[in-house]
């Protein structure tokens, strides 16, 4: 854990700057203007609890929006926001969000945002690769900029257990562990799929539900055999590709995608597993299809920003 505080010795032009930098370092490249005032004083705790970045922010009023229109190379990863105190508001696209103590709002990083705030504050953010949310993408830029409130249904189980990781933010990295990265992420794709209604099935052609929930819990089950794909998965379900590809896109997904997403969580998590560390990178894409060390490492650093051998626990 590391605890980063602007210093007190700087003149105002410094500390913001120092300030600058380290929020594009921890998140996105940031720009930072102060709403009250010439002295901004910031503070930042952050853990990282396997690939999931764990930080609680503190400010002062201010306005925070993304230097550079993220392209191609901006990291795909999503942030997650609980405000603790204060007020703010979120902008990001066609959606708006205003964020008062208890409610929570989903960023994804490939896009500009402004966040504003009108009073000093303290947030917990999670920062993580998309990938690990399996949400699909239209799922997500539904629930992007929204307030998303922790009073009511699933989000009174979410709210304390997001409190308490706020409060031992200082020792989460000696306490936590790849596991309790997976249960984060998870606990919050279930809220937000709840504040979507994407867990609710519909009423109507259930048959279609029925069957698509079979292909998905069959395609997970055999994530390890090199030869899953579209011909083995239509043939097994007596459908045609064309039929597959297309219950599989209503939710969001090719075939291909779906299959390597999950692959590479499964590796993400093999990775991570102290008990694992002397299995050699290139065996652990193997024992989940991957058909070789090159190929598994591009996907992955694609996927998640870092090489496979950097996401191992250090020995």
């Amino acid at each position: 854990m590391s605890s980063i505080t602007t210093p007190s010795d700087e003149n105002s032009a410094a500390r913001l700057e120092f300030w600058r930098d380290t929020v594009s370092r921890n998140f996105v490249p940031l720009e930072i203007v102060p709403r009250q005032g010439p002295y901004f004083h910031a503070q930042l705790r952050i853990a990282r609890v396997g690939a999931v970045q764990v930080s609680v922010i503190t400010t002062p009023p201010h306005t925070a929006r993304t230097r550079r229109r993220p392209g191609s190379d901006a990291s795909d990863h999503v942030k997650v926001s609980l405000q603790l105190t204060g007020h703010c508001v979120l902008t990001q696209g066609d959606h708006q969000a205003e964020l008062k103590p208890g409610e929570l709002a989903v960023y994804d990083t490939r896009h500009p945002y402004t966040l504003d705030t009108d009073r000093p504050g303290r947030s917990l953010a999670l920062m993580f690769p998309r990938a690990m949310l399996r949400m699909p993408d239209r799922d997500l830029a539904r629930v992007t900029a929204t307030s998303v409130s922790c009073r009511d249904g699933l989000g009174t189980v979410v709210r304390p257990f997001l409190h308490g990781l706020a409060r031992q933010v200082d020792e989460l990295e000696s306490l936590g562990t790849p596991r309790l990265a997976d249960n984060v992420v998870d606990l919050v794709g279930t809220l937000l799929a709840e504040h979507t209604g994407a867990d609710r099935t519909p009423r109507h052609d259930d048959g279609r539900q029925v069957l698509t929930r079979r292909i998905l819990a069959y395609m997970e089950q055999r994530l390890a055999e090199p030869e899953l794909g579209p011909d083995q998965i239509a043939a097994a379900h007596h459908i045609s590709r064309r039929y597959l590809y297309k219950l599989l896109a209503e939710h969001g997904y090719t075939v291909s995608g779906w299959i390597r997403e999950h692959r590479l969580a499964r590796c993400r998590r093999d990775l991570a597993d102290p008990t694992l560390v002397q299995l050699p990178v290139g065996a652990i894409g193997s024992r989940w299809g991957f058909p070789g060390p090159a190929h598994f490492s591009h996907a992955f650093k694609t996927a998640y920003g870092i090489s496979p051998s950097e996401a191992r626990p250090a020995r």
